[in-house]
């Protein structure tokens, strides 16, 4: 059985269909300074963004706040008060705790070793004690393992921070 011809057979190519090229054949070649500039634009702009990041982010590593004050409740309130309201009991009260001296609060009575460690609190100092207060000052009254995990050292950190 045979079939005339159709009718649209005279119509040009979809622009989906296979050209003379056929499948997977290559592109024409670029020249080699075309490939060399675009390389060379790919770089700069990728640095450009690099720079761009680098300059966007805050000095002070950003913590989530929520999450600090959760860990803050969990593992630091019952020692430890923050507020309006905040006072030395059984740990200091951590209110102003940045660019703070080392027990310098005199409603807390701290151990010698940490009277004599010479700490200004900062991000880093902080961070330190945090993950091992017995490393950071041997002899410190803080009887807590420490916090072992860098993300929830800035969380906690962060909520810190929101009390000057």
């Amino acid at each position: 059985m045979t079939f005339p011809p159709r009718a649209d057979s005279a119509l040009p190519p979809a622009p989906f269909a296979r050209t003379a090229r056929g499948r997977g054949a290559r592109a024409p070649r670029r020249s080699s300074s075309f490939r060399r500039i675009a390389r060379a634009a790919c770089a700069a702009s990728g640095a450009l963004a690099l720079a761009l990041t680098a300059f966007a982010t805050p000095a002070r590593a950003a913590g989530d706040i929520e999450a600090g004050k959760a860990l803050f409740a969990s593992r630091c309130a019952s020692c430890h008060s923050v507020g309006p309201m905040a006072a030395s009991g059984f740990g200091p009260q951590l209110n102003g705790l940045a660019k703070r001296r080392a027990a310098s609060l005199s409603d807390y009575e701290y151990s010698k070793a940490m009277k004599q460690s010479g700490i200004v609190w900062d991000d880093k100092t902080l961070a330190a004690f945090i993950a091992n207060p017995g490393k950071t000052v041997p002899g410190t009254k803080m009887r807590f393992w420490g916090i072992g995990n860098e993300r929830k050292v800035a969380d906690l950190i962060a909520y810190l921070h929101t009390f000057r």
